[in-house]
């Protein structure tokens, strides 16, 4: 092994280990590779706020249309009650960006250059006390 692969394995070690919680992606601008035990870890603490929250908003960052329509169906395969509209008419060119509302299940999609990678959740609630948070970004692979 040359000494580069030996610093980038270091280098990607170092950085597996500081995404400790869900809240430290937040810090980044596009998704990053994360271990079996990181997903398994952060799936947990996330279907914990998304299920005590009222809502969801989704926000995904992907290289073309269709990678961010797969990202949002491995959502929806995922969770029965994660559902929205028609999908087949969303189109873009190029990077996108996709937001998607569970409450009113709406979904947009605009090309957008210049964005990281990823899948970014937002926890929303009815009442206006309860403010809400973003996670993410997530791989896009991340609910699959």
């Amino acid at each position: 092994m040359e000494w580069k692969d030996i610093w980038l394995r270091i280098f990607l070690d170092i950085k597996l280990m500081e995404i400790k919680k869900l809240v430290d992606l937040n810090k980044l601008r596009t998704a990053p590779q994360l271990s079996k035990r990181q997903e398994k870890n952060f799936l947990e603490e996330l279907e914990a706020n998304i299920f005590n929250a009222d809502w969801i908003t989704i926000g995904i960052m992907a290289p073309t249309d269709n990678k961010a329509i797969e990202a949002l169906q491995s959502i929806s395969n995922k969770y029965s009650s994660i559902k929205f509209g028609d999908l087949g008419s969303l189109h873009a060119d190029g990077c996108v960006f996709l937001k998607a509302n569970q409450k009113t299940s709406n979904v947009f999609v605009r090309s957008e250059n210049g964005l990281g990678e990823g899948i970014l959740i937002t926890c929303q609630y009815d009442e206006d006390f309860k403010e809400s948070n973003t996670y993410g970004p997530l791989p896009l692979d991340f609910f699959k």
